[in-house]
């Protein structure tokens, strides 16, 4: 959304003391930009004129706003259409100003409701321009009609190709357009009925007129192995082939890198140093050494690939890094934000080869208070690569591993176990959140099928490794923050106090007992107290909803769920863009050049990172539930066990226990009471004593109807179980994944 910091531009300068009215032309010359945007300047300074932000003088003369005139009672924002055909726009927040930075967050704004018939043309997530209108008396907030497309977030679409009466169609995936859109005469592109299809839309549907699009690329067969993941990645616009010049800047790396230490680096390959990851892993970026010093402090080593030195700014790498911003995760392959030969080779911490790292070297006493930090151009050879798993083992019984992994690996693994639950403790203590959330991992077989689903467990392996990253990156942050420079924070701001308010309210209809959870001890209090329970999911997850989003920014703000100050990522510049402008402003302070330090740079930046942080987020989930819906579309009638994550007046939301899917049970398949919804307490409640559903509660249920193109999953219920017996929490030590932290 680059038209907003475009915009922010545009009104700091124009609202700037020494400014003089020139026209919108002239704006852009003087704020530097390409020529090819000063037509888009000319239509920012119309979109803030019509918002009353900005007036005009004579002869089209752009002047500051003229605070007598009334407001015109509209609003930009995101917008979000529903099945029923009527939406909600989100205002949005416009980034702050260096001047502002300090600021407190701006005063929250509530979604605009906007009618079927006031919706125009748009589309979810695009940027639209909203007039309000009076809400009448029994709307909840206010309304609204949008009455401009601002930006469309694509016109790129999939969907299922069909012919009927001598014309083309294609049924867009998921549920956001119910019509289907013609894209003309059959056979065009060779496509045939049930094939996945690539079109771009000319003529968005509205309620009034129906959508036309043009074809442009046949993807496979429906339900052809593979083509979901294509599909996915059109949906998503994901990159897959880096150009050729990235290529061979890539292969010319790899040609020059002879492992060679020069003086500038400080030689750390007699150190014991290891990298534990998953053990599908293919790149390896941290690496930790750890001992204990004369004084009896802890010597944290902290050792990150150092992407930084084989991908240089304004080079066709660096081109490729910025544009994907990170690597997307799919089940069945990696789309990498770097070429494999950097990503999986010359910058991955191979076990017994010299590589480059950024050291972060911290001394800790020994209840966890960090001391000093130091960082280093360095190199390493790390000793041993170690999955989660081999570390789980050894945590469970460390004798037998004496002799596999040696002395001094053996002594190693003992100590960062030691010294991370010491840290894990610190952080809990200062108030860190831990939220809950199930990460699906999807088994695939030799063709690509899903063969299964399994949550992955977040055991004491992954809090070590954690722990470790979250007190490198905020040590880092830390340390860029003493030098008064601007650089990529990891920002997550507070919730606003309705939010929380609201949340109280819910978890207290749940029937806990709680003080206000503006509190964020009360609230961490709650997240304990409702581990292992039924209700664990609806808990967690109507906290997530009510947290903020964490993003990038250089504004100095902290990281509400981590209860840190300041904060930043370091740890993974192999997947994540953000980070690799930490390395290089930190290459910039060791080699004594004068960093860059364009704040207003780094503000376009992080919300471009954040962006495509966000498409990858949800590309990854999609994909997901679509490959568990092809795996239970094939299992029509099938049982499994289940809680209720949510409850509406159409129907109850459940998610497996044995396979984590999510889908519906209809409200008007209980079919053995009249059911009416309570909103107060999240029920529906029967007229027969006892036939009462609500959030926590177990079910058993069935597979009932799974719709491929529109991704939706029905299931039938079986029978009740009695809640109390799964309310008993797990014996098992084991953490569970944590949103918000982003250690690593």
């Amino acid at each position: 959304m680059q038209y907003l910091e475009l915009e922010q531009k545009i009104l700091d300068y124009v609202n700037g003391s020494d400014y003089r009215p020139v026209k919108a032309r002239v704006i852009a010359k003087q704020l530097q930009l390409p020529k090819d945007q000063a037509a888009e300047v000319k239509r920012a300074v119309k979109r803030l004129a019509r918002l009353g932000q900005l007036g005009y003088e004579a002869n089209r003369l752009v002047a500051p706003s003229d605070p007598a005139k009334p407001k015109s009672g509209r609003v930009v924002g995101a917008f979000e259409r529903t099945k029923k055909g009527f939406g909600f726009v989100r205002p949005a927040a416009r980034p702050s100003s260096a001047k502002s930075s300090q600021s407190t967050a701006a005063e929250e704004v509530r979604d605009i409701y906007i009618p079927a018939k006031r919706t125009a043309d748009a589309a979810t997530g695009d940027v639209v321009l909203v007039q309000l209108r009076h809400p009448r008396p029994r709307d909840p907030g206010p309304r609204g009609e949008i009455i401009e497309i601002i930006e469309r977030q694509t016109h790129q679409f999939v969907g299922t190709y069909f012919e009927s009466a001598g014309s083309a169609y294609v049924q867009v995936d998921g549920t956001l357009f119910s019509r289907a859109i013609h894209v003309g005469d059959p056979g065009v592109k060779s496509a045939r009925p049930d094939d996945k299809v690539v079109f771009e839309m000319v003529r968005f549907p509205s309620p009034i007129r129906d959508g036309e699009g043009v074809l442009t690329e046949v993807l496979g067969p429906r339900g052809k192995p593979g083509v979901d993941t294509l599909s996915v990645i059109r949906e998503f616009n994901l990159p897959e082939a880096f150009a050729e010049d990235a290529l061979e800047e890539a292969r010319r790396q790899a040609d020059t890198f002879d492992e060679s230490i020069g003086q500038q680096r400080l030689d750390l390959t007699a150190e014991t140093v290891v990298t534990i990851d998953p053990a599908d892993a293919r790149d390896f970026d941290d690496a930790i050494s750890l001992k204990r010093l004369d004084n009896g402090h802890w010597e944290l080593g902290v050792h990150i690939a150092d992407v930084a030195h084989f991908v240089r700014r304004k080079t066709p790498l660096d081109r490729e890094a910025h544009d994907r911003a990170t690597s997307v995760y799919l089940p069945d392959r990696v789309l990498p934000m770097l070429p494999e030969v950097i990503s999986n080779s010359l910058a991955s911490l191979q076990p017994k080869k010299v590589r480059y790292t950024k050291s972060a070297v911290m001394q800790f006493t020994l209840d966890g208070v960090r001391t000093s930090t130091e960082l280093h151009s360095s190199a390493i050879r790390s000793n041993r690569r170690l999955s989660y798993e081999q570390v789980d083992a050894f945590l469970t019984d460390p004798e037998p591993w004496r002799k596999k992994l040696g002395a001094k690996v053996h002594r190693l693994l003992g100590d960062m176990h030691a010294l991370a639950m010491i840290l894990r403790k610190r952080r809990m203590k200062k108030g860190a959140l831990e939220l809950s959330m199930p990460e699906v991992k999807v088994e695939l077989d030799k063709q690509g099928r899903v063969s299964g689903a399994r949550v992955v467990e977040h055991t004491e392996s992954h809090q070590i490794i954690e722990e470790f990253m979250l007190a490198a990156n905020e040590a880092v942050a830390e340390l860029l923050h003493e030098k008064q420079l601007h650089f990529l924070r990891r920002v997550h701001e507070p919730p606003t106090p309705r939010k929380l308010k609201a949340l109280t309210e819910f978890v207290g209809e749940l029937g806990f007992k709680v003080k206000s959870l503006e509190s964020r001890f009360e609230l961490q209090k709650l997240l304990r107290h409702v581990a292992g329970r039924p209700e664990e999911h609806a808990v967690n997850f109507a906290t997530l909803r009510s947290l903020q989003r964490a993003e990038y920014s250089p504004v100095e703000e902290g990281h509400y769920a981590l209860a840190s100050h300041c904060y930043c990522h370091f740890t993974s510049p192999i997947r994540r863009y953000p980070d690799l402008t930490v390395h290089r402003l930190i290459d910039a302070i060791l080699t004594g050049r004068k960093p860059r330090n364009d704040f207003d740079e780094l503000l376009v930046l992080g919300r471009h990172c954040s962006d495509r942080e966000r498409r990858a987020e949800a590309a990854e989930r999609d994909l997901t539930k679509l490959k568990l819906l092809h795996y239970l579309s094939e299992r029509i009638g099938e049982e499994m066990g289940a809680v209720v994550t949510g409850v509406e007046s159409f129907g109850l939301f459940v998610q497996g226990l044995e396979l984590p899917a999510e889908g519906l049970v209809h409200a008007d398949s209980l079919t053995d009471d009249y059911y009416r919804f309570d909103r107060t307490t999240h029920t529906l409640a029967g007229h027969r004593s006892g036939n009462t559903y609500r959030l926590g509660d177990l079910l058993r249920v069935a597979v009932a109807r799974v719709d491929l193109d529109r991704r939706e999953l029905d299931f039938r219920l079986v029978v009740r179980k009695k809640k109390t017996v799964a309310a008993k929490k797990p014996k098992k030590k084991a953490s569970r994944k944590r949103r918000g932290s982003n250690g690593k």
